[in-house]
């Protein structure tokens, strides 16, 4: 840890604050899913190096997302998994697991691999599908996540519900997880407070910086009571990106709240490693802004993109339409037929 200038009074001095890298998962979106084998190693190993906790590998639509709907992989998961796995000796490798596109089979390969962590995700309102896999998990002897996406479509009480059905299923964290970055900092601050006033286990918080409000809502989260929180470097992840993991650390270092993270290295990493291999810079666009906006799951802009071109038509009238169907993550499919009804739509409007 490289010592900085710390301020006086922090969220919490003393805290201990788990973070996990999710470049390598998240990440995959913003690079259409064509991680190499090589590039996953040369960041993995740097993570390591830096003592980054957990390091979540997989297609960006978690374990089996590769296909024609979320997005084919260039590179096999499992040999992203394998190849990460042998150059870590301090990180762990996690995955993520959405029920319905990964199965317990694909959550026993990788655990035969070394992975120490696995993420059970579900939209905010169907964590009862979970119940399997996070039973399976811990099984396996992993650590177990519950990952609630798209948080913002409950209100607090009732994700607290949610949280407490995973944590009856067995899971040592429960997420809130802000998928389209919709959520304000007052919204974070009462959702993270309904879960650490109705769980046992630790909470967790991640964001998307679609409204540039990834580091004050995960701010808000620590100070909520969040202890576990996602990151990713160089701000690579869906939509805007995530919160910047390098930025999150030497923020956390100046308020003396512990993530046991190289600043020095972290830094290093994220400027010489991960920005090359950047499709475009990690920024809000219009596309992205329209996310947070409409309320629309991060992954959901490149096909919205895709399907403008095609069509004739403003993304972000796609991507409104798509918040106005209340679409989750899962239903990429249904952004062409949207697509395809708007475009008629256009042609039969009187001139």
């Amino acid at each position: 840890m490289n010592p900085g200038p710390r301020e006086e009074e922090g969220l919490k001095t003393n805290q201990r604050i788990t973070i996990t890298e999710v470049a390598l998962r998240d990440g995959s979106h913003a690079i259409n899913h064509q991680y190499t084998a090589d590039q996953v190693i040369s960041i993995a190993k740097a993570l390591d190096e830096a003592n980054v906790p957990y390091i979540e590998i997989s297609h960006g639509d978690g374990l089996a997302g590769s296909s024609l709907q979320y997005g084919l992989s260039r590179t096999n998961e499992m040999e992203l998994i394998e190849a990460a796995v042998s150059v870590c000796t301090a990180s762990k490798i996690g995955v993520l697991l959405l029920p319905g596109i990964g199965t317990i089979r694909h959550l026993n390969e990788a655990a035969k691999l070394g992975i120490g962590m696995a993420r059970i995700a579900t939209h905010v309102t169907e964590a009862d599908i979970s119940a399997q896999h996070i039973a399976r998990s811990k099984e396996l002897g992993l650590h177990t996540v519950g990952f609630l996406m798209m948080s913002h479509m409950a209100p607090p009480r009732l994700l607290a519900e949610q949280a407490k059905l995973m944590e009856s299923y067995g899971a040592d964290t429960v997420y809130v997880v802000d998928s389209a970055g919709a959520l304000l900092p007052h919204q974070v601050t009462e959702r993270i407070r309904a879960l650490t006033q109705s769980l046992s286990v630790p909470v967790g918080f991640h964001g998307h910086n679609n409204l540039s409000l990834a580091m004050g809502n995960t701010l808000a989260a620590i100070e909520a009571g969040a202890t576990w929180i996602d990151g990713s470097v160089r701000c690579l992840g869906a939509g805007a990106g995530n919160t910047q993991t390098e930025v999150l650390v030497a923020v956390l270092d100046r308020l003396g709240i512990e993530t046991g993270i190289d600043v020095y290295k972290i830094m290093d990493l994220a400027e010489e490693i991960v920005a090359p291999i950047l499709l475009k810079p990690q920024e809000i666009t219009r596309g992205s802004l329209i996310l947070g906006y409409a309320g629309v799951y991060s992954s959901f802009l490149l096909h919205a993109e895709r399907a403008a071109e095609k069509f004739g038509l403003d993304a972000r009238d796609i991507l409104l339409e798509i918040g106005r169907h209340k679409a989750v993550g899962g239903q990429e499919d249904m952004i062409m037929s949207v697509a395809a009804e708007l475009a008629k739509g256009k042609r039969e409007a009187p001139v």
